[in-house]
């Protein structure tokens, strides 16, 4: 199964019933160089489903002692298709390495990935 990691709304019960109709299983860990921001959110859709114009969005940073504290979800292909649907513009799914060692899937800025 793949992994996802994240640091914002996909770690919300209500936005996994909504996205992949269940609870997913994750356990915390922490994303390796890379800095947590915040990032205006243009997809009118989105925020109008999470009440919100501005989203927490992650750079790389390059440095190990730079970490974003999260949680490392486990879901299937289909699934990860759609929390590819459900992220807006201005995200990209890039492969990145966590603290626990683990190889995982995040979403970050799209203009520096």
């Amino acid at each position: 199964m793949p992994l996802l990691f994240s640091y914002g709304t996909l770690r919300d019960p209500a936005v996994q019933l909504a996205t992949f109709g269940r609870l997913l299983d994750g356990r915390p860990d922490a994303l390796v160089g890379f800095a947590r921001e915040e990032h205006a959110v243009d997809d009118a859709a989105f925020v109008a489903a999470s009440g919100r114009a501005q989203h927490a969005i992650v750079r790389r940073t390059g440095r190990d002692e730079d970490r974003v504290p999260g949680a490392v979800l486990e879901l299937t292909d289909a699934e990860l298709a759609r929390a590819d649907a459900y992220e807006p513009a201005g995200y990209v799914r890039i492969a990145a390495r966590l603290a626990s060692g683990a190889e995982a899937w995040v979403y970050a800025d799209a203009s520096a990935a």
